[in-house]
């Protein structure tokens, strides 16, 4: 299970520490932000506490109201759970009684300038995105005029040489050698890169380069999601190389069907302009066209 800590979504989203600075290590495992409701009226059946708790206007001003021995009831009923963290919204003041409960209890209480809803987006986007499931594999990972395509294939076959050939046509790279895969849905798949190898691509006999400086910024990005797979391979005299695909086949990642096809290697063959024939076929057909479908339509009219 992937985790986080308090203190790397505190980092992240550049959150001011009211209480609990001593317990920012406490994991967050849920990509899920929660508003406390009917917890603060006494309802718990359903109350998910390992979850993030964010406070809004709405609670904040609800606690307010309360008598003193009200209110340090209804915390005192959230707080005992220990969910990993409470965060504060739109910088609201007064926070005292909570500051103590969640002292004495060691929980982190948290708090940003953000507008509740304004904080929510960005918190869930984060979270979903942190906590995903992940794996990593070796290939070239290549932004193509908008298109995240995965290029894979044996080691020395020439994937970074095809990307860098795709870089100098003004596309981006994501990420060289090693792709880390995201699942942030049944059907999105996001890559990246590891930080390790950011902004870098390896060329046999050159060695390293920094697209970045070489290219500028124009020629990287963090993250793409990832619509094709791309398989390099050796050119096999015997195979069959021009065939007409209605029936598209998919590589699976992460429980993510991804389309799937396979460039064969030839001295003289522009790859990288295949690859972007590739790409741009891919979106015709999110269009709705289908080249192999026009073709064979022609010659079922040719045939009447």
């Amino acid at each position: 299970m992937k985790t986080i800590t308090v203190e790397q979504l505190q980092q992240k989203l550049k959150l001011e520490v009211l209480a609990g600075e001593d317990q920012l290590q406490r994991l967050i495992t849920h990509p899920k932000a929660h508003r406390p409701g009917l917890e603060f009226v006494g309802y718990f059946d359903f109350f998910p506490m390992n979850r993030v708790q964010v406070l809004g206007r709405k609670e904040i001003t609800y606690l307010h109201k309360q008598s003193e021995e009200e209110r340090n009831l209804h915390i005192g009923n959230v707080v005992k759970y220990h969910p990993p963290c409470f965060i504060v919204t739109a910088k609201q003041e007064g926070l005292k009684y909570l500051m103590i409960y969640c002292q004495q209890e060691g929980i982190p209480l948290l708090r940003t300038e953000d507008t509740t809803s304004e904080f929510l987006g960005k918190l869930d986007a984060y979270l979903v995105q942190a906590l995903a499931p992940q794996i990593a594999v070796h290939g070239v990972c290549m932004n193509i005029s908008g298109i995240g395509v995965l290029l894979r294939g044996k080691s020395g076959i020439g994937k970074s040489e095809t990307a860098h050939t795709l870089i100098r046509r003004g596309h981006r790279l994501v990420a060289d050698d090693i792709v880390v895969l995201k699942k942030l849905g049944p059907h999105t798949l996001l890559g990246t890169h590891n930080e390790t190898t950011r902004e870098f691509l390896a060329l046999r006999s050159i060695g390293l380069i920094n697209v970045v400086r070489l290219y500028g910024r124009k020629a990287f990005q963090d993250e793409t999601r990832i619509v094709l797979d791309i398989l390099l391979s050796s050119w096999q005299d015997q195979a069959l190389n021009n065939e007409l695909e209605l029936e598209p086949s998919s590589t699976e990642y992460l429980g993510v069907q991804i389309p799937h096809i396979e460039i064969q290697l030839q001295p003289g063959r522009d790859v990288a302009g295949m690859i972007e024939a590739a790409a741009n076929s891919w979106y015709l057909k999110q269009q709705g066209y289908s080249a192999a479908e026009e073709f064979l339509k022609r010659i079922e009219e040719e045939m009447k």
